[in-house]
């Protein structure tokens, strides 16, 4: 039976990183909203095409033109053995939609992670973030600062702080992409008995140490 898991977490929670290892450990295919449009619309593909339109006119793509995007990723061999959602489903009606498109190929979601972290603890990571100019090599003001104040290690060139990394823009995320927007998400999935809670405030050994111990949990269940 493939395992088919969505991991979910607000932005800076640490979940890309766990999504991208655990994919490679386990052989999932690790499926991010953004890096499928973006293949989509690279290759050329008749949804791609759709879907880059839609972006340049500055719109949202629609529930429906993500959900038809999935399921032709979906029918790629790499996803067999399991899938590693990240960024989908966002909303009620694509979770329904997935529910019923892996109803079909008689597959199912076995868990649904929730990465959970304070706004604040978001904040100090996020926002002592710096990178530099030259080759983006990222550091932290606490837990990787470089040498020299400023300076990149690396080739010398300046380093800055992201827009996104401003204290406001984090906390402005927070509260529209995740507080708003996942909470309906959640609330489905929970009421189907699929949510698991983590404390993705741990250093990352033991965030990683947590999230196999769920997963070799579902194996055993299986």
């Amino acid at each position: 039976m493939p395992l088919d898991l969505i991991l979910m977490g607000p932005p800076g929670a640490g979940k890309g990183t766990q999504a991208a290892r655990i994919a490679s450990e386990r052989g999932l295919a690790h499926i991010a909203t953004g890096d499928m449009l973006r293949a989509a619309v690279r290759d050329g593909t008749p949804l791609g095409q759709e879907a880059e339109a839609i972006m340049a006119r500055g719109d949202l793509v629609p529930d429906d033109l993500i959900i038809a995007m999935f399921r032709e990723r979906l029918s790629a061999p790499d996803t067999e053995p399991g899938v590693l959602l990240d960024g989908f489903p966002r909303t009620s009606a694509q979770a329904e939609a997935l529910d019923g498109m892996l109803e079909g190929l008689d597959r199912h979601i076995a868990s649904v992670i929730v990465f959970e972290i304070e706004l604040e603890e978001l904040v100090r990571r996020l926002s002592g973030r710096r990178v530099c100019r030259a080759s983006e090599h990222v550091y932290h003001v606490d837990f990787h600062p470089p040498k020299a104040d400023g300076v990149c290690d690396e080739d010398g060139s300046e380093l800055y702080q992201r827009d996104d990394d401003q204290p406001d823009v984090i906390r402005t995320r927070f509260q529209k992409q995740w507080v708003e927007a996942a909470a309906p998400v959640i609330e489905y999935y929970r009421g189907h008995g699929l949510v698991s809670n983590l404390d993705a405030a741990q250093p990352r050994e033991q965030v990683a140490a947590e999230l196999d111990g769920l997963l070799d949990g579902l194996g055993q269940r299986a």
